[in-house]
C-alpha cells in the first residue's frame, strides 16, 4: 500500500564530501516527523536518507502485520546502502527510531561514526505491553501515542490507534538494544524533553548507565514535548546535530569506517 501524502521516504544527495546521515522515525509515525530535520541537514550538504518503516505511513491495519525485526532490517539495509556512497555515516532517530539508531551502532560499529537520539524509547512505559501478545487476539488496538507536540497547529500524522500486535514486538528491540549497549563506542548526542508524555525518564537512565564505552552528551529540550523535532526546540536539535556531525567528521578525516 502506498504511503499517505506527507509520509513518503526522503533522500537527498550531498555535496560530494562523503558524509551521510540516516534518520529513523518513531513507532506509528512516519518520515513526516523528521522531514524538516532531514531537509535542514540536506541543505547543509549532507547526504540524507530517511526511510519509511514497514507498516507505517499507511494504515494501522497494515502495521499490525509488521514487527520490530522488520523495522530494524529496513534501517539496516539503508545504512549499508548509505555507506556505499559515504565514507562517514551518522545515525539519528526519534523515540523508537532512537532505539533503532543505537541498535545499528551496536551491530555495525565500523559503519557508524556518531549517534543522535531525540527522546529515545528504550523501556516499557505501558504495562499493557506485558500482555500484548495475548491481548492482540482480543483487543486489536489501543489508544494512540502520537501527536505529543506542545506547539499548536502542528501534527506528525501518526496513527490514531496503536496496533497491539505490532506493539507486542517492541520489547524484543528494547531487550536487544539494552543488552549490547556497552558495545557502542561511537559518540552519542542525546536530547530529552522533561515534559514528554510518551517516553518517561527511565529510557534516558538506561542510556546513561549502559552506554559506558561511548562519549555521551545530554541536552534538555525545555520547551517541547515528545515529538521535539516538530516542536519549539526543533532548531536546537537541527543545529546541534549538524555541529555534532561536523565535529566528528573532522575527527575522523582520512579514515574509512
Amino acid at each position: 500500500m502506498p504511503p499517505v501524502p506527507g509520509a513518503e521516504p526522503y533522500r537527498c544527495d550531498g555535496d560530494g564530501a562523503g558524509v551521510g546521515v540516516l534518520l529513523c522515525h518513531g513507532f506509528t509515525g512516519s518520515p513526516a516527523s523528521l522531514r524538516p530535520w532531514a531537509e535542514y541537514l540536506g541543505k547543509e550538504g549532507l547526504t540524507v536518507d530517511l526511510p519509511l518503516l514497514p507498516g507505517h505511513g499507511t494504515t494501522w491495519q497494515e502495521m499490525a502485520t509488521t514487527t520490530s525485526t522488520e523495522w530494524l532490517a529496513t534501517v539496516e539495509s539503508a545504512l549499508l546502502r548509505l555507506h556505499e556512497s559515504c565514507h562517514t555515516v551518522f545515525v539519528m532517530g526519534l523515540s523508537m527510531g532512537g532505539a533503532l539508531a543505537l541498535r545499528l551502532a551496536e551491530l555495525h560499529p565500523d559503519k557508524v561514526r556518531g549517534i543522535v537520539v531525540v527522546n529515545p524509547s528504550l523501556a516499557l512505559e505501558n504495562w499493557l505491553l506485558l500482555v500484548a501478545p495475548a491481548l492482540a487476539r482480543i483487543v486489536p488496538t489501543t489508544e494512540s501515542i502520537g501527536e505529543d507536540i506542545k506547539k499548536p497547529g502542528v501534527g506528525e500524522g501518526s496513527y490514531d490507534k496503536v496496533p497491539t500486535a505490532a506493539a507486542a514486538t517492541l520489547p524484543k528491540l528494547w531487550r536487544d538494544t539494552k543488552r549490547d549497549m556497552a558495545a557502542i563506542t561511537a559518540p552519542i548526542l542525546a536530547y530529552r524533553s522533561p515534559q514528554d508524555h510518551v517516553v518517561g525518564p527511565r529510557s534516558l537512565r538506561i542510556l546513561t548507565s549502559r552506554a559506558v564505552n561511548a562519549e555521551l552528551r545530554v541536552h534538555s529540550l525545555d520547551n517541547s514535548y515528545h515529538v521535539a523535532t516538530l516542536d519549539y526546540d526543533a532548531s536546537t536539535i537541527f543545529e546541534g546535530s549538524l555541529a555534532f556531525v561536523r565535529e566528528h567528521s573532522r575527527s575522523g578525516e582520512g579514515t574509512k569506517r
